[in-house]
């Protein structure tokens, strides 16, 4: 019996073994680390889930190795999402039919459908920025065990609102419906029920914390700031207690200033800024997360359907739409601080690099798109150590496109090659 064991251990530890055998990438222009100095053919020896070591040259892989031949591509660390919303990306009135029609069942199955598109576009680490089911909580896990494959996620739980604020759903609902449903838990209108949320968000296990200051588009609830500045530092005091970062939905410049005062991480959208809101900017060091595409996801649905969005919510839109890149306008230049985000959800996932032609278009160079994009936003997510560069001690979230995305950006938008964590994702000829 114990011969037959331990001939079974030897066989497992032999397949593990061949599982784990080191690959070698052959790079033929590598962007180790956006910002610095492009190298020219590169290896990089992945083992275990994380890069080894880079190399100058193609260096031949030993017996057993396996050999990734990418020489005529540029390589680069896996792109990073700071925003999205990965239960959905329906909007407007066929968003709420779905919410109320749908069990949450199939919005879990849809939170893993729209991962993988994400994962397969290059963008092998996301932040989660909402979800009151717990979906994306119970993703992120089945990831990290590797029940399934999807992009690494930090995830927020609930977003945090006031009462008939961006994130009090009820105010799509009637009335009627609205006394049927239990009192909502993401809502606080007092400092200690600010506590007190924010303790059960990092309680169902919370990376990051999530509230809106302002209203917002897609709930037609506008600009105007509805939060109190005690209310938000209790959000925010609570949250760094805890050591999690805070992100906050701000879209008028009063709102975001709060924010800022408050101590946020990173203001999400932030659609109207001035020397105020920039000054506390560079100040605070908070980051700046534009997701200008969300205006992609709002053309296309009015397109498709007219009526797709009605009421304040559609006006807010027609806003959004026009304003869309000033913020942007100001902030690069004045020095503040950007981390790529698209509010996926809103836009449409898989086409998370459409948000950098948006960046480039309203004055972000092309090389320091993509360093938001990897580098700024690793830092934002407290990931630094781990992702946004391709260096030896990182995870191996590598993909490779054929162009210069320093010169065009638009070469992103169809990734040919993705590794998430050494495993081999997408290998296009």
């Amino acid at each position: 019996m114990k011969a037959g064991l331990a001939g079974l251990a030897g066989s497992l530890f032999l397949a593990s073994a061949a599982v784990a055998a080191p690959t070698y990438i052959h790079a033929g222009r590598l962007i180790a680390v956006p910002g610095q100095t492009v190298r020219g053919p590169s290896t990089i020896i992945v083992d275990g889930g994380l890069i080894r070591a880079v190399q100058d040259g193609f260096l031949p892989a030993p017996a057993g190795a396996r050999t990734v031949d990418l020489r005529s591509r540029t390589v680069l660390p896996g792109l990073i999402d700071s925003h999205v919303h990965l239960t959905s990306d329906r909007g407007g009135e066929a968003n709420l039919l779905a919410s109320v029609r749908e069990e949450p069942a199939m919005h879990a199955l849809e939170a893993q459908m729209n991962g993988m598109k994400t994962l397969r576009a290059g963008f092998t680490t996301v932040r989660n920025l909402g979800d009151d089911e717990g979906i994306t909580l119970a993703l992120r896990e089945a990831i990290k065990r590797g029940w399934v494959q999807g992009p690494r996620i930090i995830d927020a739980a609930s977003a945090i609102s006031t009462t008939g604020g961006h994130m009090d759903g009820r105010g799509a609902l009637n009335d009627e419906l609205v006394a049927h449903l239990p009192d909502p838990e993401n809502l606080c209108d007092s400092i200690e029920a600010c506590r007190k949320v924010v303790r059960r968000q990092i309680d169902r296990g919370a990376d990051v914390i999530k509230f809106a200051t302002t209203g917002g588009v897609n709930s037609g609830t506008g600009l105007a700031t509805r939060m109190f500045e005690d209310e938000a530092r209790a959000l925010v005091d609570t949250a760094h207690a805890y050591g999690r970062k805070v992100a906050v939905h701000a879209h008028g410049a009063d709102g975001i200033k709060l924010a800022l005062r408050a101590g946020a991480d990173s203001i999400e959208h932030g659609t109207v800024m001035d020397a105020e809101v920039l000054r506390l900017f560079r100040q605070r060091g908070a980051y700046y997360v534009p997701t200008l595409s969300t205006v992609n996801g709002y053309l296309e649905r009015l397109a498709k359907d007219p009526n797709a969005y009605t009421g304040a919510v559609k006006q807010q839109i027609d806003w959004r739409i026009g304003i869309t890149g000033q913020s942007l306008q100001k902030a690069y230049p004045a020095g503040v601080k950007i981390a790529y985000g698209t509010d996926a959800g809103v836009s449409k996932h898989g086409r998370n690099a459409d948000e950098f032609e948006l960046l480039v278009k309203y004055g972000m160079p092309p090389a320091e798109a993509l360093k938001a994009a990897t580098v700024n936003a690793a830092d934002l997510l407290g990931l630094a150590k781990e992702v946004g560069t391709v260096e030896p001690g990182k995870s191996a979230d590598i993909i490779a496109v054929d162009g210069d995305p320093l010169t065009d950006v638009t070469v992103l938008k169809e990734v040919d090659f993705v590794m998430a964590r050494g495993d081999l994702i997408k290998n296009e000829p």
